[in-house]
């Protein structure tokens, strides 16, 4: 099953230059390459693969070595779906539907962030790592936790394939369970919070809103004809845009005040999925590195100090979208550019890239910093790119 047959589920661009096509192909190739590695069956792909490179930063390894975040792979599953590879999808499509009825704690449909990567089978494995300094196996409280974007994510990934006649039932079934506990654990009075932080069989209620994970839920539940949880979902959207800026704040902070934080998947996701117009764009490529400093690509934030390549790759798609082709081909030259001798991208341009969120429910969480390393995320991204493929549309 090749491509422009498996093409349901997603939108592409009408004109998609044959140098990015190639491009993309490459890197879908890369991403097949890891799943024809592995024994048959449902399967997760390592999030950060290259653990030499993971090694050299102490804070990121080896915490995220055995990682399989929902997220990315969800993203990576697309990617395969738009390069015409459905049935390699479905692969790791089933590992998610797997995860999520076999859960070892939870049986409410919701997914955890991530899982170990590899082969999945029962029980399903949470990713870990030995802690020499306290001799003891030690767990991430953000691995093990559950949040509202990621569990999104997955229901894009169910729902394509389903309108691609791929395990149609059983996915639809996937994807009303986890939508299900988002609207009974996360609807907030404005938009749906967070998610759950943390280890069981109490994990933290995350009380904060995001623009960007209601954006993923509008287009998740929208996907489900969930009418009233996707009004409820875009009105939080539409509620944290300024006319004045043109900009889309963050969201909502844990004790309901404005996050007036600039971030790129808060503002150009909700163009991509039609909750906002092109007029959006240029203020948020001002305010996230272009044209100042860095005219081919942008940052996480306006807290960055250098060049995403995840984000500089939807951007390539919003910027098309617009009919902006000269820019989108510079930004995905970049992205292009990225491209790690394993035949993965890089998540940055700089050793490392602030964003100024936090990980965690509080203030005194730890900072989330992206690290210079071969990742899925931005490797799916840019393979969607590279062929037009627009994940979010509505």
């Amino acid at each position: 099953m090749r491509r422009r047959t498996l093409l349901t589920g997603l939108v592409l661009a009408p004109v998609v230059g044959r140098a990015a096509v190639a491009v993309a192909d490459r890197l879908i190739h890369t991403i097949r390459a890891q799943l024809d590695a592995a024994p048959p069956g449902p399967v997760l792909l390592a999030s950060f693969p290259d653990r030499a490179a993971n090694a050299a930063f102490p804070k990121f390894a080896p915490v995220n070595d055995p990682a399989a975040y929902t997220y990315d792979n969800a993203l990576a599953g697309l990617a395969l779906l738009a390069g015409g590879y459905g049935l390699h999808a479905a692969r790791i499509a089933d590992a998610l539907a797997m995860a999520q009825v076999h859960d070892p704690n939870y049986n409410d449909g919701r997914l955890r962030n991530a899982y170990r990567a590899g082969p999945t089978t029962l029980p399903i494995a949470l990713p870990g790592w030995w802690d020499a300094r306290s001799n003891q196996w030690a767990e991430d409280p953000y691995q093990v936790g559950s949040e509202t974007g990621p569990i999104a994510w997955a229901i894009l990934l169910w729902t394509a394939l389903r309108d691609a006649g791929i395990n149609s039932e059983r996915y639809e079934a996937a994807a009303m369970r986890a939508a299900g506990w988002i609207i009974a654990h996360c609807r907030a009075d404005n938009g749906f919070s967070g998610g759950v932080f943390g280890f069981p069989p109490y994990p933290q209620k995350l009380r904060w809103v995001s623009t960007e994970q209601n954006t993923d839920c509008a287009v998740a539940f929208g996907r489900l004809h969930l009418h009233d949880a996707t009004a409820h979902a875009a009105t939080f959207v539409h509620a944290m845009h300024d006319a004045h800026s043109r900009l889309f704040a963050a969201g909502l902070t844990p004790d309901g005040a404005r996050n007036d934080l600039i971030a790129a998947d808060a503002n150009l996701w909700p163009y991509l999925a039609g909750l906002a117009n092109a007029a959006v764009l240029t203020p948020t490529l001002a305010a996230l590195g272009w044209p100042r400093g860095h005219p081919n690509g942008i940052g996480f934030s306006a807290a960055s100090q250098g060049i995403w390549i995840e984000g500089t790759s939807f951007a390539v798609l919003a910027l098309r979208r617009a009919g902006q082709a000269t820019q989108s081909r510079r930004f995905f030259a970049t992205a292009s550019k990225a491209i790690a001798p394993d035949g993965m991208v890089m998540t940055t341009m700089s050793t490392t890239l602030a964003t100024g969120l936090t990980v965690g429910p509080g203030s005194g969480s730890a900072a989330f910093t992206y690290y210079r390393v071969p990742a899925l995320a931005p490797t799916a991204w840019a393979a969607l790119a590279g062929l037009g493929a627009n994940p979010l549309h509505p």
